[in-house]
């Protein structure tokens, strides 16, 4: 068992980071619980598609595969996160290259990178709720340039 120290006369201890953040708790609190609804709510889309929901295909067509059926979970849940949380903060070039992304059906990715705060907290979002349809954390396109 260690001993503790004597606490020294006159000497306050310095406040740790946790201890400073308390301070400001509610306000992070609430922006981690908006974040955390809409990771929530956008794992639900996902999860709902993945019962069932996949590209519309004519009678006697192939069945899709699994890349077509990723990416139109995937365009959904993007959908649903814009419609959500809105375009305020997310630049020209971040959507862009999104569009891009999507636009061929998923499999060429131009490196979307988010740089600003509310680009990176969506990035964030949508990799977890794609993880969470059962895609890999690579699926989505973020990336950038070292």
């Amino acid at each position: 068992m260690r001993r503790r120290r004597p606490a020294h006369r006159g000497v306050r201890p310095v406040a740790t980071s946790f201890q400073r953040g308390i301070a400001d708790a509610p306000a992070a609190r609430a922006g981690a619980c908006a974040g955390l609804a809409l990771v929530l709510a956008l794992s639900a889309i996902l999860a709902a598609a993945a019962g069932g929901a996949a590209p519309a295909r004519a009678q006697g067509a192939a069945a899709p595969s699994w890349v077509e059926v990723k990416c139109a979970r995937y365009r959904q849940a993007w959908g649903e996160a814009l419609a959500r949380r809105g375009r305020q903060g997310l630049s020209r070039d971040f959507l862009d290259s999104h569009e891009a992304f999507l636009a061929s059906g998923c499999t060429e990715s131009p490196g979307v990178c988010p740089r600003s705060a509310e680009e990176l907290d969506l990035a964030n979002m949508m990799v977890v709720a794609a993880m969470n349809a059962g895609t890999a954390s690579t699926f989505p396109p973020f990336r950038c340039p070292r």
